[in-house]
Order: C-alpha cells, then sequence, then structure tokens
C-alpha cells in the first residue's frame, strides 16, 4: 500500500517498518561447494533472517559480470550471474522470501557497465554511438579519460575503475575546451534513461520489491547541485510510481537531503557524501582502522571503549535531512557495508556491539545490518586483492568481505578447494562468531540483536515516524522516543549517569535492558550498558 504525503509525493507503507539486512552473495552461503555463494544458498538460510526478524533483503550486484569490480561491472543487465544461478532461481528465492515475510531488493548500477558489455564494445567501433562519454582522438584530454579499446578513436571516460566505462546521460554544462559534451536530452543520454526503465521493468516483474541504486548522484556529468541528476530520478520515480507502485528506490547517495527531494524513497548515511564526507557515519561506527584507515586517518567516533567521541556530528546531519525531507522519505543508517569496515573492527570488541545495535534500532532512520554484523564477525585485516577489492594502499575492502560464518568448522560451508574461489580466510580469533554457538547461546550477540529487531517492529513510536527528544548528549546517550519510550546507551567501558529533565515516571519500565538501571532523577549505565524502556 502506498500513503500520499501532504506533498503528494507517494510514501510507501511497507518501508516504514522495514528492517534491512544487506547480503554479499559472493559471501553469503555456498550450496554446491565451489566456494562461491549462490542464490540456493541464500534461499536455505531464510529461515535465518526470519527468526532474526528482518524482512526486507537488500542484494548486491547478482547480474552477468567479469567481476573486474565484485559485479559492479554489469556486462548483461537482463541476466543473473552463472556463478550464483540462473534467472529462474533468482525468481525461486523472491518467492520463498516472500514466503517469510521478506522482501528482496537488487543492487541496480546505471552510472557504468563493464567493458564486455555489448553496448560498449559496439561502441568502441561506431563513432556514432552515444551510449558513453567519448572525446575525440585531437582534443585536450582529462587526465581520467582512458584511451580507445576499438577501432574508434579516442578516449572514454570511466566511472570509477577503467574497466567501468561511463554511461552517458549528458552533461549539465556546456565547456569549450570540451565540445564532445552532449546535452541530458541527446540521443544517446535518452536511450540510456529508457534503458534504465527497461532494466528495472524487467526485474520488478519478476517480483522483487525494488533497487538500491549504486553511486546515484554519478549520472549527470558536471552538475553542480545535481540539478538535471535530480530532474533524471524525479522522472524515472514518476515512471515507477505509475508502473510498480510498491517498488522502493534505495540511493546510495550519501546525502538524503538532496537524495530523497531528487526521487529517492531513502538514502543511507555512508562514509562520503553529504557535504561532510561521510562524517556523520563515521563519527558513530569508524574505529580509525580497516578500510577507514587510509583515507580518513584516526578516529573518535562515539562508539568508543574510551568514550572519546560525540554523537553531534550525526545528529546535526540526521536532523538536518529530516527538517528537509519531512514525510517524504527515509534515511537509512547501516552497521557496515561492502565498501566499509564492520562494526567489529580494530579494537572494539563484541562485548561493544549491543549497545551499538540498541542505539542503531531505536533511532529514526530505517536500519540496515550487513549479513555477519549481527554475530559480530570482524573486519580481517592484511586479505590479498580480490575482484577489485584493493583501491589503495591499505584500503582493501576484502576484509568486510568473507564468507558468513554459519558454524564453527573451517570454510564455515565454504570450500577452499577451487584456486578461484571466493573462499577467504575467516577471522583469525579462536574464539571467532558463528550463527550456530550464537543460536544456542540466549545470552550471545545474536539474541541481543533479535530482541531489539523484535521491539523495534513491534513498538511504532521507535519506528521512523516516532519524534525523538535527545535528553542527555555524551555518555550516556539518552533520548526519547514518541513521548512514549525511553533509549539509553552507553559506549564507553566506564560506568555513567545522566539526568532526565522532569524526571523518570514510577511507572517506567526496561522492555529490553542490559546494565542500565533508573532513578527518580535520571539514568545510571554500566560500562557497555544499553536499554529501552516504556515510559
Amino acid at each position: 500500500m502506498t500513503n500520499r504525503t501532504a506533498a503528494g509525493t507517494p510514501a510507501l507503507s511497507w518501508l516504514a517498518d522495514a528492517v534491512f539486512y544487506q547480503i554479499y552473495p559472493q559471501s553469503f552461503a555456498d550450496s554446491d561447494g565451489d566456494g562461491v555463494g549462490d542464490f540456493a544458498g541464500i534461499a536455505a538460510h531464510l529461515d535465518h533472517l526470519a527468526w532474526l526478524g528482518v524482512n526486507a533483503v537488500w542484494l548486491n550486484p547478482c547480474f552477468a559480470s567479469p567481476f573486474r569490480d565484485a559485479g559492479y561491472d554489469v556486462s548483461d543487465y537482463f541476466t543473473t550471474a552463472p556463478r550464483y544461478g540462473t534467472d529462474d532461481d533468482l525468481a525461486a528465492l523472491v518467492e520463498a522470501a516472500r514466503a517469510h515475510g521478506i522482501r528482496v531488493l537488487l543492487d541496480l548500477v546505471p552510472g557504468h557497465t563493464s567493458d564486455r558489455h555489448p553496448w560498449f564494445r559496439a561502441a568502441a567501433d561506431d563513432p556514432s554511438d552515444g551510449r558513453y562519454v567519448w572525446a575525440p582522438q585531437d582534443a585536450a584530454v582529462p587526465a581520467a579519460y582512458v584511451p580507445s579499446p576499438g577501432r574508434r578513436p579516442g578516449f572514454y571516460l570511466p566511472n570509477f575503475f577503467d574497466s567501468q566505462p561511463a554511461l552517458n546521460f549528458g552533461f549539465a554544462r556546456t565547456d569549450p575546451a570540451q565540445p564532445w559534451r552532449q546535452p541530458v536530452d541527446a540521443d544517446g543520454p535518452r536511450a540510456n534513461r529508457r534503458a534504465l526503465r527497461d532494466v528495472m521493468d524487467h526485474w520488478l516483474a519478476t517480483g522483487v520489491s525494488g533497487f538500491r541504486v549504486d553511486m546515484a548522484s554519478s549520472l549527470v556529468k558536471d552538475d553542480p547541485g545535481h540539478v538535471e541528476t535530480g530532474r533524471l530520478w524525479r522522472e524515472l520515480r514518476g515512471w515507477l510510481d505509475r508502473e510498480h507502485p510498491h517498488a522502493a528506490l534505495l540511493a546510495e547517495w550519501g546525502d538524503p537531503a538532496v537524495s530523497v527531494p531528487a526521487g529517492f524513497h531513502a538514502d543511507f548515511f555512508l562514509q562520503f557524501g553529504g557535504g561532510t564526507d561521510g562524517l556523520p557515519m563515521r563519527s558513530l561506527w569508524g574505529t580509525g582502522e580497516g578500510t577507514e584507515h587510509a583515507r580518513w586517518g584516526e578516529a573518535r567516533c562515539f562508539f568508543d571503549a574510551e568514550a572519546r567521541g560525540t554523537t553531534r556530528a550525526f545528529t546535526d546531519a540526521w536532523r538536518a535531512a529530516s527538517d528537509r525531507i519531512g514525510d517524504t522519505g527515509h534515511t537509512a543508517l547501516p552497521t557496515a557495508n561492502h565498501d566499509y569496515s564492520r562494526l567489529a573492527c580494530g579494537p572494539r570488541t563484541r562485548e561493544q556491539l549491543p549497545a551499538a545495535f540498541a542505539f542503531q534500532l531505536t533511532w529514526p532512520s530505517l536500519p540496515a545490518i550487513y549479513y555477519g554484523d549481527e554475530i559480530g564477525m570482524r573486519y580481517v585485516p592484511g586479505l590479498p586483492d580480490h575482484e577489485g577489492s584493493a583501491l589503495e594502499p591499505g584500503y582493501n575492502r576484502a576484509g568486510c568481505r568473507t564468507p558468513m560464518q554459519w558454524d564453527a568448522s573451517p570454510g564455515a560451508g565454504f570450500s577452499t578447494a577451487p584456486p578461484d574461489a571466493y573462499y577467504l580466510p575467516l577471522d583469525p580469533d579462536p574464539g571467532r562468531p558463528d550463527v550456530a554457538s550464537q543460536r544456542a547461546d540466549e545470552k550471545s550477540l545474536l539474541h541481543a540483536v533479535r530482541r531489539l529487531v523484535a521491539l523495534r517492529r513491534a513498538t511504532p513510536a521507535l519506528g521512523p515516524a516516532g519524534g525523538v527528544e535527545v535528553l542527555h548528549e555524551g555518555y550516556p546517550f539518552v533520548y526519547r522516543r514518541g513521548g512514549t519510550h525511553l533509549v539509553v546507551v552507553n559506549p564507553g567501558r566506564r560506568a555513567a549517569t545522566a539526568p532526565v529533565p522532569g524526571g523518570v515516571p514510577d511507572s517506567a519500565r526496561p522492555l529490553e535492558a542490559a546494565g542500565v538501571t533508573l532513578t527518580a532523577e535520571g539514568v545510571a549505565a554500566e560500562g557497555f550498558g544499553y536499554g529501552v524502556f516504556a515510559l
């Protein structure tokens, strides 16, 4: 069902209740022993997701690809990658997930293709082809452009790696020094917009519930303020609302205040973007190690055992975005992702994670759990480059893409035999977490996350529509949701107290708490304590 906001923009009611779970297909579950995860493996573990309580899954790209960038280099938008299974296998997964009450969203890569895509191979031999951004051979070409691999003279613009030529959605501005720039309404850009609709229409017809859109802000080039990019996405959103009104568009943009008005239902706070270079997310989770160290250096995040951080960067960014988008969409807060270190990274231990989940699952953003974070899987440093995981010295994403640890056996369900398989070493910690052992232990992180997910889904005041009032900044962080619930989070190892303005009513009762007590004047939290209370 959809509800109309005051501005007339459709808002998906199911999205407001969503608890997302991101699956990296290569690493989640291998059903056939070839060392690579697959659709059948995901389907075999839907019971885990349903038991955990998540109701929406986002799959990283699963289209045909040479996997020079882990599937973000698409060679055929209309066919699944054989390593994962057939198109029918994906359809069966979507149907099985729906039977478990779980929606499936796919990762859409609209800004570029693989250099092995038939479109690019044709364009490299045809000077009249306008699907990609080309500069002539005799031009003063910017350094980012790459020499043509075909009979067409000149250079093409990549969107990320050289093997990912940028699709041409036009330029917002002309430049006399670059006369090859095409406007957004040229034939090539218009053809790409039509193709994007065709791709979305094809997969939505199979039953998927929408898309997470890769590099969503990158389509129109030289676009100050993303004005033309916004027009493009609003046009697509209008088509989506007419043809597939129950489908969601989630952006990899990192700036909800811009992306939601541009046509997206939601956008993630990310390790980049938002005019603050990802500071809001990194100010919560960043340990200064893992993928973060090379690019941003030492961190002082809020979820720090030595209590050296602050929530201010995040709450200020969240409030600014929320004020801008109102009830027309949502912000989303992930625990991590395939490009960013896991919650358990560097000095952060598993005992610190329940408080982090207590915050993520009670703050008025859509929560997205990265696979394995629910059991405290660690970022693994020092792994070799795999499928484009290494971006620069010290910034290697392989450490947050290791196989899901279903049990304590070597490989955790992944074969180590094929030399080109995706298998990577597991967490070297001899006490490494796994689903089976934590499922059997009601005091485990997994059970705590499950209880918090259930509480979130059962309590509208803890969802995105419930108001939030910060009562105490610092350690502990204390806030009231919807006027009816009190949340206390202490990420530090030392005990901390805080007053609650107006006091705490005698009727307050704990719904999910560990190491937090209430007094008439306020709260007292043990190290790494957290609590959610009904007032």
